[in-house]
């Protein structure tokens, strides 16, 4: 088993220096990034850091990965986020998006970690005092809520297809890379 273990180790490790990783760290998490996320201000108070994907040939905008902590504690059960996640997708010919979602769980470093791969399309929340925002075809999301001792934290990436496709290696990797920091 310790052998086993040890080939998964490398493995992790090579895959995240293929991928050109670079180290950081926020509200409790430490972890790797791909070096192509163009690392930008959050947008909301509750996002810890945020990255900018540089959107894939023939995609009509960029996409975005979005590190969020509410606080400890806060933010709802993994249920609970991804049954909000699915709720800002539709699907063709009105198939529930709890349907068309990939979800697996898994321990990494001590963390659960909770992804969700999803499809469709998506219609952001509505800004308190502004318009609904239009829908938007053809997006996918890779999310992961993170349950440790100082979380949960939620990890988004959201954008066209294409984009979202692109990112998948690294945002996989990122969530090997996550280890509690205290």
């Amino acid at each position: 088993m310790r052998h086993c273990a040890g080939w998964m180790l490398l493995f992790f490790a090579v895959r995240a220096l293929a991928l050109d990783m670079v180290r950081g760290e926020a509200v409790g998490l430490r972890f790797s990034v791909p070096r192509a996320w163009d690392r930008v201000p959050a947008s909301a108070d509750t996002g810890a850091a945020q990255w900018k994907l540089r959107r894939a040939p023939g995609d009509p905008e960029d996409g975005e990965v979005v590190l969020s902590f509410f606080g400890r504690g806060q933010g709802g059960s993994a249920r609970e986020m991804l049954d909000r996640w699915a709720g800002e997708f539709s699907q063709p010919g009105g198939r529930p998006s709890h349907d068309a979602a990939t979800v697996t769980s898994r321990t990494v470093n001590g963390l659960r970690v909770t992804a969700v791969d999803l499809a469709g399309t998506y219609r952001a929340a509505p800004i308190p005092s502004g318009p609904l925002p239009p829908p938007k075809r053809g997006f996918r999301m890779l999310g992961a809520i993170v349950e440790g001792d100082d979380g949960p934290w939620f990890l988004r990436a959201l954008g066209p297809e294409r984009t979202i496709a692109a990112a998948k290696p690294g945002f996989d990797a990122t969530l090997d890379s996550l280890t509690p920091h205290r």
